[in-house]
């Protein structure tokens, strides 16, 4: 076996490791030191691969990035009602953070330090996610700019991983899914409701006699 192939190997065994971990412990436990002996190599030999733990970080999160495009794409709804494919995925969004709480804290937890940014490639995962809720936009406001619509994407979203967030965190207190579940029910549905008044074009105030 030749450099490059243990190389590859070693990569391929760290991120494997540093995903387990992630799950068993959340991402507050990943440590180098444990992660070297979990994959008998030398601290150093992990920078040798990647140059910070950040970007082992970012391998493991792209992984929970794809089973939730996976489980977002399998969420369902009745075809051609965008108000219930947007319902469902919302509850298929906390669905999967309830059967994979430490993977998905994890992608929100993860810090990089300031003046930094995630690598294209990791914003392109990300981008892609929104394209599930996008898509019953479009059918439900053909009309509207791509831009508009991918903020109004952005902004469902927000809402939904807030009311996720907040259940699973027990912030306020538990709360059963059943009850977060109805609330986004209830949240996404009033959220289409108010669309076509939120993006209407605002109507020009009339002169001021003179």
């Amino acid at each position: 076996m030749d450099i490059v192939e243990r190389r590859a190997k070693l990569r391929d065994a760290l991120i494997d490791a540093a995903d387990e971990a992630i799950g068993r412990d959340g991402l507050s436990a990943l440590k180098a030191r444990a992660l070297a002996e979990t994959v008998g190599c030398a601290v150093g030999a992990i920078y040798n691969v990647f140059p910070d733990l950040d970007a082992l970080i970012y391998e493991v999160n792209a992984r929970t990035l794809k089973r939730l495009d996976a489980a977002l794409a399998g969420a369902g709804g009745p075809p051609g009602d965008p108000q219930a494919a947007m319902q469902a995925l919302a509850l298929g969004y906390h669905r999967f953070s309830r059967g994979d709480s430490r993977h998905w804290r994890a992608v929100f937890a993860h810090q990089v330090p300031d003046g930094t940014m995630p690598p294209e490639w990791y914003l392109g995962l990300v981008g892609r996610l929104f394209r599930h809720i996008e898509e019953p936009l479009a059918t439900l406001l053909p009309h509207l700019d791509g831009q508009v619509r991918q903020s109004l994407a952005r902004t469902l979203f927000s809402a939904v991983h807030g009311i996720v967030s907040i259940g699973l965190e027990e912030k306020l207190g538990s709360t059963p899914d059943e009850i977060i579940a109805r609330g986004l029910t209830v949240m996404v549905g009033a959220w289409v409701a108010g669309l076509p008044i939120a993006t209407a074009p605002r109507a020009r105030a009339a002169p001021t006699p003179p």
